[in-house]
């Protein structure tokens, strides 16, 4: 049982259950009903992405050092009591099912979902690829 980290819109994988896009916004030009059948996520959970200022930030980093300041906020925002009592959820969650998580971006490595799988290891949480 784990957390897969997947790229939302992509090809779903059998090992990883129940997708949850970690996103600020829902996909563009897709109904609402469509979101899982065309493998973007099955549940919203936007309160794990970076706010809408820090995404506007995050989206012109280009150097390593603006990458890391990049992951210190977003560290910073996932502290809050709310958003610590979702993380450990779902990492409770990892030991007994298989879900995943995931965001739009397709360079992972610059993507908050890099950021999150190292919170989630950190917390204690399994987290595996599955593809």
């Amino acid at each position: 049982m784990a957390i897969s980290i997947v790229k939302l819109g992509s090809k779903r994988s059998t090992c990883e259950g129940v997708r949850i896009g970690t996103v600020r916004r829902p996909p563009r030009g897709v109904k609402k009903e469509n979101y899982g059948k065309e493998d973007w996520f099955d549940t919203w959970l936007p309160e794990l992405s970076p706010s809408p200022e820090l995404m506007k930030e995050g989206k012109s980093v280009q150097s390593d050092l603006e990458w890391q300041t990049f992951e210190k906020k977003f560290r910073k925002e996932l502290n809050s009591p709310s958003n610590i009592r979702l993380l450990n959820l779902l990492c409770l969650m990892s030991r007994e099912s298989n879900f995943s998580i995931g965001c739009y971006c397709v360079q992972a490595e610059r993507c908050h979902r890099s950021i999150l799988m190292k919170v989630f290891l950190e917390m204690g949480a399994t987290v595996e690829n599955c593809n």
